[in-house]
């Protein structure tokens, strides 16, 4: 097993203040403790099967890696996190990479993001993903209150529901927890060997499918069963481990019982090209259809300008979600990254919810919302996907265009885009423009952004 120690994401990934904290009694003692939420990402696999040359996780999706799907899902979820932990595959080039867009999400998200290279196999890469999280903090938890989700990268479509059903089972008692769904086709046991003569598998038995499952992921733990559950593989055989195929079957194997939530089926697990082009049709689905016609989109329009803070009030430059060094920043709310804040404005004009002061504060973004008190424009565009969502409507895409002679955005719009994209859950789109010297933002004094929203009801 290789590993690395706990990478923690640059200060601005830190949970935001007054992110909802959930309690539970003390078995012992009845006392109140604080309850844990954690999230491990398997994303080690080599991807062999499907056939693309790299890691699976580094895999295109719709544009963007397999991985990135994942983390989009978990914006609705991510102020109930205490940790993400991402298992990572082993070369540089594509730990890199899927680091990056880690960082990305925990920037967007304001979840601290931890990275850690896997191990041979999913039972290896798992215990490198638990050691890294205690080495992170969750060391000083308590394993009885503390919940782990334990997440294939493969399954990237899962969505937020499941992840939160399986979150609340554990929270109400239960151990261990597995989302499944019901079998729909007639399963036969056949005999081990083939028949002599004919060389044909024979069927052995029918096997009554009202009470079969298809497991899924994430599969969630008490953080105490996970350390009782490696301690109880490392005094077995190699081969009894590796037919172990994952942590539930370890709990059952302990004598724990597993408990089951529905799970989704959306949730496909990208094993081959044939489960990739599945993926990518999910992605693509057809308009949402009611009352017998399609349900059409909804368009925003939002609309931001900052003036650059006078030479005597040094201020950090944010603007598309990047920290740009050496330039004067911006005046106004939070970091003044009028870019972001325009993108909200779309966001919300479209649902037809108000604007960014309805949201967040008239005054001084935060005043309403103490929690996002100094939040970074990523943050508030994270948080304005999540009120969408919560009002019933998915972002298609933004597109923005800022006005202004500083800074110099086309090295970095690729960059830009990735963390906007991250924070909104879908794509954005930057693009920047100078006035020819006209206006304010010709004579270098501010900055002016409109954005556009695309989103649907869900």
């Amino acid at each position: 097993m290789s590993q690395v120690g706990p990478q923690v994401a640059p200060a601005a990934m830190v949970a935001p203040h007054g992110a909802p904290s959930m309690s539970r009694p003390d078995a012992g003692t009845g006392d109140p403790v604080t309850a844990r939420r954690a999230l491990i990402v398997v994303a080690a696999g080599s991807g062999e099967r499907l056939g693309h040359g790299m890691p699976k996780a580094c895999v295109d999706l719709g544009g963007r890696p397999i991985l990135a799907h994942v983390l989009q899902r978990l914006h609705g979820l991510s102020r109930g996190l205490d940790a993400v932990v991402l298992v990572l595959p082993g070369d540089q080039a594509s730990y890199d990479q899927l680091s990056a867009v880690g960082e990305q999400f925990g920037v967007a998200a304001g979840v601290p993001v931890f990275f850690t290279r896997g191990g041979s196999n999913r039972s290896s890469s798992v215990r490198a993903g638990v050691e890294c999280l205690l080495s992170a903090g969750a060391a000083d938890w308590d394993p009885a209150a503390s919940t782990v989700l334990i997440q294939d990268a493969a399954r990237a479509m899962t969505p937020e529901t499941v992840y939160a059903r399986v979150f609340a089972a554990v929270e109400a008692g239960a151990a261990a927890v597995v989302p499944a769904l019901p079998v729909t086709d007639t399963i036969k046991r056949v005999h081990p060997e083939p028949h002599p003569d004919t060389g044909a598998e024979q069927v052995e038995e029918t096997v009554p499918r009202s009470s079969l499952r298809a497991v899924q992921t994430p599969q969630g733990f008490t953080l105490e069963l996970l350390q009782q559950a490696f301690a109880f593989i490392g005094d077995l055989p190699d081969a009894q481990v590796e037919a172990l195929t994952d942590e539930a079957m370890i709990a059952e194997a302990m004598g724990v019982d597993v408990a089951v939530v529905p799970g989704s089926e959306s949730a496909v697990k990208i094993t081959t090209a044939a489960d990739l082009a599945a993926a990518q049709a999910l992605l693509q689905s057809s308009e949402p259809v009611a009352a017998g016609r399609p349900v059409l989109p909804r368009v925003g329009i939002g609309h931001d300008v900052h003036a650059f803070a006078v030479a005597e009030e040094p201020r950090d430059l944010w603007l598309a979600g990047l920290f740009w060094p050496d330039q004067q920043g911006l005046t106004g709310h939070s970091d003044g990254d009028a870019v972001a804040h325009a993108c909200c404005d779309a966001l919300f004009s479209a649902a037809g919810l108000g604007d960014l002061g309805v949201h967040f504060g008239a005054d001084t973004i935060g005043t309403a919302r103490p929690e996002l008190e100094g939040a970074s424009g990523a943050q508030l565009l994270a948080e304005a996907a999540r009120i969408l969502a919560a009002a019933g409507f998915g972002i298609g895409s933004i597109a923005v265009q800022f006005v202004g002679r500083r800074p110099k955005f086309g090295p970095r719009r690729e960059e830009a885009q990735q963390v906007l994209s991250a924070a909104a859950g879908a794509p954005v789109a930057i693009s920047a423009t100078t006035s020819d010297g006209l206006g304010f933002t010709g004579r270098g004094e501010g900055i002016l952004a409109t954005a556009t929203a695309v989103i649907y009801p869900l």
